[in-house]
C-alpha cells in the first residue's frame, strides 16, 4: 500500500532523550523549556524576526484575526483548506471569496479591486502547495486601500521569495506544523509577525489574555502548545535538509516520467524556490482525474483530492458563490504520493500506471 503521504518519524532515541527531560522537568506545558527552544531555533531557521509557536494552524488563523481587530469582510480565496474560510467566519467576519489565477493556483491580485467594499478589513491569502503568492501586487492593493494582510503558510515551511522569508510578508503570517505537513510537530502551528507589539498581543491572545498571576491584558484563548509536541519539533528539525532533498529528488523523477501526462502542475511563482510540500496535477477533465484516481486505488496507490470540493460553493453556513476558475480546477487536480519513505521504484511504478491510463 502506497498512501498519499506518511509522516516523517526522527529516531526513537533522539525522541526520547527529550522525553527523559520531560520526565525529569515534570513540566508538560505552559511555554516549557522546550517550546521555548524550539521557538528560537525556528526563528534561526526560517530567519524571521517574531515566530510563535502554537496549538496549530487553525488557532494560529483565529489569532491572527482577533489580534488585528478584524471585523466585517474579508477577502479571501475559496482554493484552500476549510480551516483557511472556517476561521474567517469562526471569529465574526465574512468572508468574501476572489477567484484564483488559472497557473498559479492562488487568489488573483488582479480580480481582488473589484470586491473590496467600505466593509473590507482585509485579504487572507493561501500560499497554495507553498506556492507564494503575488506577495508584491497583494502588499500594494493592501496599502492603496488601508487593508491588512494575513497569509495561510500552512504549506510554505522553509519557502523564501524575492530573497527573504515567505512569512516576512503581510501583516501576520501562519504555518502548519500538522503531522502531515514535510516538517511537522505533531500536531503544532506557528505565528509570525514583524511587528513587535503584534507579537506581544499574540502572545497574551495564546495565553487566556494573562499579565501575570494575576491580571489580563487581552481577550485570550488556549494557543499554547505541549512540551511533547515540542520534542516532535526539536528531534525533527535536523532533519530538514535530507527531507527536502529527498522530496526534490523525488518530484524530479515525478516530472521526467510525467512530462507527456494529459496534466499539468501550478506555474511556480519566478522569484521563489520550492519545499516541495506536494505533487499536485491538474488533468485535463475530472472524467481522466477520476480514471486516474481509481486505478491507482486498485492498486492500493492512493492519492488525494486536495482542494475539492470548492469552499465557494460547499459549505452549509456559507452563500454558494460561483468562481468558475476555482470550480473547473477543483474538479481536475488531484496530489500524487510524496514522502520521505516513498522510493523511487514506487514513484515509477506510480508513473507507469498513469501512463498506461492515458494510453489505454
Amino acid at each position: 500500500m502506497i498512501p498519499v503521504t506518511k509522516p516523517f518519524l526522527p529516531p526513537r532515541e533522539e525522541y526520547q532523550k527529550y522525553l527523559d527531560g520531560i520526565w525529569k522537568r515534570n513540566w508538560l506545558t505552559n511555554m516549557g523549556p522546550l517550546s521555548s527552544d524550539l521557538e528560537m531555533r525556528l526563528k534561526e531557521h526560517l530567519s524571521v524576526k517574531h515566530l510563535l509557536f502554537v496549538t496549530n494552524g487553525t488557532i494560529a488563523l483565529q489569532m491572527a484575526i482577533k489580534a488585528l481587530g478584524l471585523k466585517g469582510e474579508i477577502i479571501t480565496t475559496p482554493f484552500s483548506f476549510i480551516a483557511t474560510t472556517s476561521s474567517i467566519v469562526w471569529e465574526g467576519c465574512k468572508p468574501v471569496f476572489v477567484d484564483i489565477d488559472k497557473d498559479s493556483l492562488n487568489i488573483d491580485p488582479s480580480k481582488i479591486e473589484a470586491a473590496i467594499t467600505d466593509k473590507t478589513t482585509a485579504i487572507l491569502a493561501t500560499h497554495v502547495y507553498g506556492n507564494p503568492c503575488d506577495v508584491l501586487a497583494i502588499e500594494k492593493i493592501a496599502k492603496k486601500h488601508k487593508l491588512k494582510v494575513i497569509y495561510d503558510g500552512a504549506h510554505a515551511f522553509g519557502v523564501q521569495v524575492n530573497g527573504k522569508s515567505i512569512f516576512e510578508y503581510g501583516d501576520i503570517s501562519i504555518c502548519s506544523l500538522h503531522a502531515t505537513k514535510l516538517y511537522h510537530s505533531t500536531e503544532g502551528g506557528l505565528v509570525i509577525t514583524k511587528d513587535p507589539d503584534l507579537l506581544k498581543k499574540i502572545a497574551y491572545i495564546r495565553n487566556f489574555g494573562f499579565d501575570g498571576p494575576e491580571a489580563f491584558a487581552e481577550l485570550g484563548i488556549n494557543g499554547k502548545n505541549s512540551e511533547f509536541h515540542a520534542a516532535m519539533g526539536l528531534a525533527n528539525l535536523p532533519y530538514i535538509h535530507p527531507i527536502h532533498e529527498k522530496r526534490k529528488t523525488l518530484t524530479e523523477a515525478y516530472d521526467k516520467d510525467l512530462k507527456n501526462l494529459n496534466a499539468v502542475k501550478p506555474v511556480l511563482h519566478p522569484k521563489a524556490n520550492l519545499n516541495y510540500a506536494y505533487y499536485p496535477l491538474v488533468f485535463e477533465s475530472e472524467s481522466l482525474m477520476l480514471k486516474a484516481k481509481n486505478y491507482l486505488e486498485r492498486y492500493e496507490i492512493f492519492t488525494r483530492r486536495y482542494f475539492y470540493p470548492a469552499l465557494s460553493n460547499t459549505l452549509p453556513y456559507l452563500v454558494n458563490t460561483k468562481m468558475p476558475i476555482t470550480d473547473e480546477v477543483a474538479k481536475k487536480v488531484m496530489c500524487l504520493p510524496l514522502y520521505y519513505d516513498l522510493t523511487m521504484e514506487e514513484v515509477e511504478l506510480i508513473c507507469r500506471y498513469l501512463l498506461r491510463i492515458q494510453n489505454n
